[in-house]
């Protein structure tokens, strides 16, 4: 058996660990988080029936015109309490988290706290 040694590569196998046990459901859905070198991204996912319910990144306009002079992981709020609008719109009140293999800190932590403040249950 092979080692994988990079760290994307790493990040990959605790996803995929992660995902054995983290289904989304029409009552439940997932809210998926990616996050990048310079940008976060985040989704509810309805697994069953393979569709993206309400998503946002920090590329929209709406965050990038509150973004000037703040921090990664203040933009990362930004972006969780406006997923958790977005979310309220289409019905959703509680989902799964899903941390995409990253450790639960900073700029996932952050996500995940203004979704909660933003009403989503989790």
């Amino acid at each position: 058996m092979t080692k994988i040694r990079t760290n994307k590569g790493r990040r990959v196998m605790r996803h995929a660990r992660v995902r054995r046990k983290i289904v989304g459901t029409p009552d439940r859905p997932r809210l998926s988080v990616y996050r990048s070198l310079n940008h976060v991204y985040a989704q509810v996912i309805d697994d069953s029936q393979g569709t993206t319910l309400a998503s946002a990144s920090s590329l929209e306009s709406a965050v990038k015109t509150q973004q000037n002079g703040r921090s990664k992981t203040d933009v990362a709020g930004l972006v969780g309490s406006l997923i958790s609008e977005r979310a309220k719109e289409k019905g959703v009140g509680t989902v799964v988290f899903d941390r995409g293999g990253y450790k639960y800190h900073g700029r996932v932590k952050a996500l995940a706290d203004a979704a909660r403040k933003g009403g989503l249950v989790f």
